[in-house]
């Protein structure tokens, strides 16, 4: 499965450990991280300036997910469902433009979008028990 991380996600993946490491793992081991420039560049800014890591830990963390996910720096698709927040409107478009098929966010005007043609929008803890529920 194409998984679109979210930026909160990646953050809380390399700031803490937790679900979301355990997310980025799995995903990962198992399907194909593919993310956008975007996604990266929000990445390095919060981690250098509001987690306060090392820049040169958060160019390492950089560097990797540059080689280790799809990148396709296409358009956003316009979202097909009414998002507040324009921001959350370019990620949504970015990971439909790139063929995500789950969006993986913790951010909550996504997750209220309801229902999006063509890609599952879930918080950690639902990819993780959907993929968990799987191998059982």
């Amino acid at each position: 499965m194409r998984v679109f991380l979210d930026t909160n996600v990646l953050v809380a993946a390399f700031a803490t450990r937790g679900l979301c490491a355990d997310v980025i793992r799995t995903v990962l081991a198992e399907h194909e991280l593919v993310l956008s420039s975007t996604v990266i560049e929000e990445l390095t800014r919060t981690l250098i300036e509001k987690i306060r890591l090392p820049e040169p830990a958060v160019r390492e963390i950089e560097a990797f997910l540059r080689t280790t996910a799809s990148l396709a720096d296409v358009p956003p698709r316009p979202a097909p469902v009414a998002i507040r927040d324009p921001d959350d409107a370019v990620i949504l478009g970015e990971a439909l433009a790139i063929g995500a098929e789950a969006l993986v966010t913790g951010d909550k005007d996504l997750l209220e979008a309801g229902e999006v043609p063509g890609i599952r929008i879930l918080d950690p803890r639902g990819f993780w028990q959907l993929f968990r529920g799987q191998r059982s």
